[in-house]
């Protein structure tokens, strides 16, 4: 991955394992959405591993906020205490 100050390349983070900031994985990442208007990055997409999840759903995928992310290494990590997550 190449990191650029802290920029990131957007091919790196394309199927990186999402996982939330008490450990539990979400899935892996599909997807990003952008507002084109400003150029920032609005939602991850995330093609889930447990659909057990209480996290906002959309054709299948989880739908979480890019400001609920936390660090990006070799996982990404999203803030628990913004997403409800426990089993249905």
């Amino acid at each position: 991955m190449r990191v650029v100050s802290n920029m990131v390349n957007s091919k790196s983070l394309i199927r990186k394992e999402v996982m939330s900031s008490d450990g539990t994985i979400i899935g892996t990442l599909a997807n990003v959405t952008m507002d084109l208007k400003t150029g920032t990055l609005s939602n991850l997409i995330i093609k889930p591993e447990n659909k057990n999840l209480r996290i906002k759903m959309q054709n299948g995928f989880y739908i979480i906020p890019f400001e609920d992310v936390k660090a990006v290494k070799d996982f990404i990590v999203v803030n628990r205490s913004k997403l409800y997550i426990g089993s249905l």
